[in-house]
């Protein structure tokens, strides 16, 4: 009998066949929404051909645009970031990062959900110019969280990048993205206390965030 993981469909990148995400639809919980897809990020984030295509797609809008000196990694996204800086800092290519050695970190998160910083990190973020990348920005809420801690630390951001994004737009800034809403036009991200399939009475079926799907037995 085929599982709801299985039932799972594949959905390729225009831009690259080989940055690939998977799609499930039905009614599942995040820590703030309810949605209606459950968009699995595991081949692109963990298999490196498939990380290597992703990071090539996004390094294309910012070669020419931005200077970066440290991506900060949300929802697993080091390997994606790793080659990122990569093709950022490539002299073959023409690129304002050219021969920079980038910086790819990942936050620590506090009880209260806060994004912080250890100290042998926060130098690279003080007076660096930082790009935001994550996987999966539903509301944009987890980006504003981190745009908020690498102000504090005293950088200045200066992108937000993702695989997937339901916005356009974060704290006025331009997301940069690989699939959008267009891409899974039935892709509805809910407030949990309006949520329509709640109040339709259908359960959730599985709690869903960056590390992946528990379904709810």
């Amino acid at each position: 009998m085929e599982t709801r993981i299985e039932a799972m469909e594949n959905l390729c990148s225009a831009k690259n066949k080989s940055a690939r995400i998977k799609i499930l639809k039905g009614h599942f919980a995040t820590s703030n929404s309810h949605l209606n897809t459950y968009i699995d990020m595991s081949t692109v984030k963990t298999r490196h051909k498939n990380a290597y295509e992703a990071a090539k797609v996004l390094a294309e809008d910012y070669l020419n645009s931005t200077y970066i000196n440290t991506i900060v990694c949300l929802d697993e996204m080091e390997v994606v970031g790793t080659f990122l800086a990569e093709q950022l800092a490539d002299s073959n290519q023409m690129s304002l990062s050219t021969g920079n050695n980038i910086s790819v970190i990942t936050p620590e998160y506090n009880l209260y959900g806060q994004i912080l910083f250890r100290d042998n990190k926060q130098r690279m973020i003080k007076d660096q110019q930082i790009l935001i990348l994550a996987a999966s920005i539903t509301t944009g809420k987890t980006i504003m969280r981190a745009i908020e801690s690498v102000l504090y630390y005293g950088g200045t951001v200066c992108g937000v990048a993702g695989i997937f994004s339901a916005v356009t737009k974060v704290a006025g800034m331009d997301v940069k993205m690989i699939f959008t809403s267009k891409d899974i036009p039935d892709y509805r991200a809910y407030d949990p206390v309006d949520c329509p399939m709640c109040k339709e009475g259908r359960k959730v079926e599985a709690i869903v965030n960056s590390f992946g799907y528990s379904e709810l037995k």
